[in-house]
């Protein structure tokens, strides 16, 4: 963990989605619609900076991708564009290993 990108587990995300965190996925669009955490917001990693509005500054956003590269990318960006961003460790694959919902198709729930 740097100061650039906090990390949290997956067991600490879900702590975080039951009191109605916004989680954001990173990952391309065949990527997310082949299965997301259940609320995550799809914004891919090379539109982050177009989307800086729709993203709050006043509540944290947790950031998640694959494994936890591309989304600590996202986070390095957020946070020095006033957005208060964690990276989630091991990504939506340790999601999906840890047998945590996983939505499938376009739409977040």
């Amino acid at each position: 963990m740097t100061d650039e990108a906090p990390e949290i587990d997956i067991d600490t995300l879900v702590t975080h989605l039951e009191t109605g965190a916004m989680v954001v996925d990173v990952r391309e669009d065949d990527e997310y619609r082949d299965g997301h955490v259940p609320g995550a917001v799809h914004i891919p990693l090379a539109t982050v900076p177009d989307a800086l509005d729709r993203l709050p500054t006043d509540e944290p956003v947790y950031v998640v991708c694959a494994v936890g590269g591309r989304s600590a990318q996202a986070v390095s960006f957020l946070r020095t564009n006033g957005i208060e961003a964690t990276n989630v460790a091991g990504g939506t694959k340790a999601w999906i290993e840890a047998g945590k919902p996983v939505v499938v198709g376009s739409d977040p729930l």
